[in-house]
């Protein structure tokens, strides 16, 4: 068994497939993101922290599959670098990190209390991860995009130095007005 396979099988038995989530239940979310970071020519580490991206929860999604407390396991499942990103992205207290991202290259961990500072890298792939993931949920509910679509289209346009020229043509070919 392939370490995609694996993590998705891993995902079924944590009960992704029976929580609710914009287009059916998490686990089809989580599925979407990863391959849509796929498509888009992000690197292996990065699809597999899009097919995770919500173990921890999120400042979005407040429930958690894996306590954080046992990142081991993750870290096993799809590699540090992936483990690590997932942290940072469920870790990202959005209303105090997001607006500000692009100048101070700054995220605030909601789980901590404390600011960090990822590398260039690391900040491409959490940027790439969070205009994905935000994608997937206007695209399977569209009244959320019409409720956020301006805010996104300003934060997107914002974070474009930042993100993959792939991600944010496709952010900008969503989100259009």
């Amino acid at each position: 068994m392939g370490t995609d396979e694996g993590v998705r099988v891993w995902l079924r038995r944590q009960g992704a497939e029976q929580i609710a989530h914009p287009g059916g239940n998490l686990y089809a979310h989580l599925c979407r993101v990863s391959e849509r970071l796929a498509v888009l020519g992000c690197g292996s580490e990065v699809k597999a922290a899009g097919l995770t991206h919500a173990v921890y929860g999120t400042d979005g999604f407040d429930l958690a599959l894996l306590d954080r407390a046992d990142r081991a396991v993750l870290r096993d499942l799809v590699g540090a670098d992936a483990e690590e990103l997932v942290y940072l992205y469920g870790a990202c207290d959005r209303g105090r990190s997001w607006r500000g991202l692009a100048q101070t290259g700054q995220v605030f961990d909601r789980f901590v209390g404390q600011v960090r500072t990822p590398d260039a890298a690391q900040l491409r792939s959490l940027v790439d991860l969070s205009i994905v993931n935000e994608l997937d949920v206007f695209e399977q509910d569209l009244a959320v995009a019409d409720q956020h679509g301006s805010y996104f289209r300003e934060l997107f346009a914002s974070w474009a130095a930042l993100a993959s020229e792939q991600v944010i043509l496709d952010a900008q070919r969503v989100l259009r007005p």
